[in-house]
């Protein structure tokens, strides 16, 4: 990460020699291209507390490392002597540069030039970006500040067209490198689909807005009268659409978390993902695991608290964290090996699998089965929310969506089940069949599970309705029940019979775990390349 001032030209020296007028004009183009919108738009940019494109690029990338592509592109006004009177550079600044010594490409709207809109861009500059990162199978982070398209742009262009690019490969990325879209201003049409259309979206509180259409739009469209936090905000596309999978507070953080999300991922789906030098011990027990969970299964615990320590110490990289509450998804380490982390939160719904949790997990999955990550599943899953509401916002096919995207993960999974393990969402630990029809059960259980169909309470509930009714002592008898149906469900009975693999320690937790990722990556060389998948 480089924190020094943006990039200058390569020279600015005037040339000599046969082609001095032509260098020299080469110097000039760049210099200006260079400032950007001029000094009095950088300023009021500043005040605004936002950094500029050249600046935002610079302190992404490993110092010194990027090479600019398209530096000329831009408009030009020239004179009755066929000289250059005005050049206006492109408002999209793209190249390549190293983040942690890896080529990324990069491409970063400048908001000093006609607010990043398309009537102040050279479309084919950004559009060579995602083609770059395409055909060389390089890493790209799209650093978006658009007020989206301009009606006056048709009289630039004289006609109007079919929305869409035909040379844009922006579905395509998804399936072969890594992308990374950054929300940092107001972000409308094609600016919320270059930021949506990554595996990694993230937005400045406060500061960026994600829509289709912009409040105008919404004025002229449907009569009503919001403004842009409202209508695409922190809320609106983080915590209740989960659109933008992060919110941070700073342009800085932005950055900084763009690094170390690409730092668990490959370069692209025909490498595995990188290990990093790891000081925390493989072998390392921490015996508050075996204390984490209360013996009263109405008690809730924290989840958090439990994955920092069992993970790599400082690995933890959660995605969507305000989304879908019930379920936590992290990237995290094992022995330096990256992996994908997922775990019910009990203190949101119970950690009942929700429309939200089961939409932020099948897109979890997808990540991690598209890029080799083997997947740990720590489950205290009591079931598929139910209820009215949750029939009618469709938390069922979400939850279905979910199923099948485990089901046609291909990557190494091991699953632990810490408390609950029931009906549908409970069926979803890890895949029965896998692509090959042949997944291998990794199933391990802690002490404290319990599993089944249905949950036992509601179970004797509805099988012995009649017989608590007409008991002479209707709580005593169903608390009865219920008792002899949950020493019925005690996790020994089913590893008796070989239903998990072992009943383990959970102090022991991190020790098998290490132990496994180092066979699952051995697996995972073996299937690189992209994946394919069904409707689902």
């Amino acid at each position: 990460m480089n924190t020094t001032q943006a990039t200058q030209p390569a020279t600015t020296q005037p040339a000599t020699g046969e082609w001095t007028d032509e260098l020299n004009e080469l110097a000039q183009r760049r210099a200006i291209a260079h400032a950007l919108g001029g000094e009095e738009q950088v300023a009021r940019h500043h005040a605004q507390g936002k950094l500029t494109a050249r600046e935002r690029i610079d302190y992404l990338l490993d110092a010194g490392s990027f090479a600019e592509i398209g530096v000329l592109a831009g408009s030009v006004k020239y004179g009755a002597d066929r000289k250059r009177e005005q050049f206006t550079p492109s408002n999209a600044v793209v190249g390549i540069g190293k983040i942690d010594a890896r080529r990324t490409v990069v491409a970063a709207d400048d908001f000093t030039i006609r607010a990043g809109s398309s009537e102040g861009s050279v479309s084919e500059k950004w559009i060579y970006a995602d083609r770059y990162a395409w055909e060389y199978k390089l890493p790209i982070v799209r650093m978006v500040d658009s007020a989206g398209g301009s009606v006056k742009l048709l009289d630039k262009l004289g006609h109007t067209k079919i929305p869409g690019y035909a040379m844009l490969p922006m579905t395509q990325l998804l399936g072969a490198v890594p992308v990374v879209g950054i929300a940092l201003g107001a972000c409308a049409g094609l600016g919320a689909v270059r930021v949506g259309s990554a595996h990694l979206s993230i937005m400045i509180r406060g500061k960026s807005q994600v829509f289709a259409g912009g409040p105008p739009v919404v004025k002229q469209a449907l009569g009503l009268d919001i403004d842009k936090e409202g209508l695409g905000g922190y809320d609106a596309m983080h915590r209740f659409s989960g659109a933008v999978s992060l919110a941070v507070e700073t342009e800085e953080q932005a950055l900084e978390a763009t690094r170390r999300f690409l730092s668990y991922l490959p370069g692209n789906v025909w490498e595995q993902p990188p290990r990093v030098a790891c000081e925390d011990p493989a072998d390392r027990c921490d015996e508050w695991l075996n204390r984490a969970i209360p013996a009263d299964r109405r008690k809730v615990f924290q989840a958090r608290k439990i994955l920092k320590a069992i993970f790599d110490e400082g690995s933890l990289f959660e995605m969507s964290p305000d989304f879908g509450g019930s379920t936590i998804t992290c990237l995290a380490r094992l022995n330096g090996h990256a992996v994908g982390v997922m775990t019910n939160n009990p203190m949101v719904m119970g950690g009942a699998l929700t429309r939200a949790a089961a939409l932020k997990m099948a897109r979890f999955v997808d990540l991690c089965d598209t890029f080799h990550l083997p997947i740990v599943n720590l489950a205290d899953q009591p079931g598929v929310m139910t209820g009215p509401d949750a029939e009618r916002e469709g938390t069922l096919p979400a939850a279905l969506q979910a199923m099948h995207a485990i089901e046609q993960s291909g990557v190494p999974w091991l699953a632990i089940v810490l408390r609950r393990c029931v009906g549908l969402a409970g069926a979803m630990l890890s895949p029965w069949h896998g692509p090959s029809g042949t997944a291998l059960p990794n199933r391990y259980a802690w002490p404290s599970a319990r599993w089944g169909s249905i949950p036992v309470e509601g179970g004797v509930a509805a099988a012995y309705k009649q017989d608590i009714a007409a008991a002479a002592d209707p709580v005593a008898h169903r608390l009865d029940l219920e008792a002899h149906y949950h020493a019925i469900s005690s996790p020994m009975r089913t590893a008796e019979r070989f239903g998990v693999l072992d009943i383990i320690e959970p102090a022991s937790t991190r020790p098998l775990l290490c132990a496994w990722v180092e066979d699952a990556y051995q697996a995972t060389a073996r299937r690189l390349g992209p994946v394919g998948r069904t409707m689902r």
